[in-house]
């Protein structure tokens, strides 16, 4: 649907569409304050159907898949390589965190400043007593 023929109706079907009361939205498009002429108006079918689809742009425009999201850390990987490599390193580790390919994290189980690779059984050996 194209932009409302009339400014100040398209100018309220966006204020609406960005969360604006209706009362809010009649003023902001240039009407004399009135609730009953503001709800009037919202009611209005042409209104409600350039709203929805305003709404619904915007939950488009919103929506960032986890592809867009893997697209865009690798471009920062790609510009910041040879310029701030750490950049690029905390973009890599960003993205094998939302690929699940992350390495697991060391956890201290011995003495302290001694890192090893915890794990469970290991963790539930030690709490009990155990010798793993």
């Amino acid at each position: 649907m194209p932009a409302l023929k009339n400014a100040r109706h398209e100018a309220f079907a966006q204020a609406l569409a960005k969360g604006a009361s209706a009362a809010d939205a009649y003023v902001q498009a240039g009407y004399k304050a009135s609730r009953s002429a503001a709800s009037r108006l919202s009611a209005n079918v042409n209104i409600e159907a350039r709203v929805s689809e305003l709404v619904q742009r915007i939950a488009e425009k919103a929506e960032w898949s986890a592809a867009d999201r893997l697209r865009t850390l690798s471009e920062i990987v790609e510009r910041t390589a040879t310029k701030d490599p750490r950049v690029a390193v905390s973009a890599i580790a960003e993205a094998n965190k939302m690929q699940g390919s992350h390495a697991p994290a060391k956890t201290e189980v011995g003495e302290p400043g001694g890192w090893e690779q915890g794990e469970d059984k290991t963790w539930r050996q030690r709490l009990r007593g155990e010798k793993g």
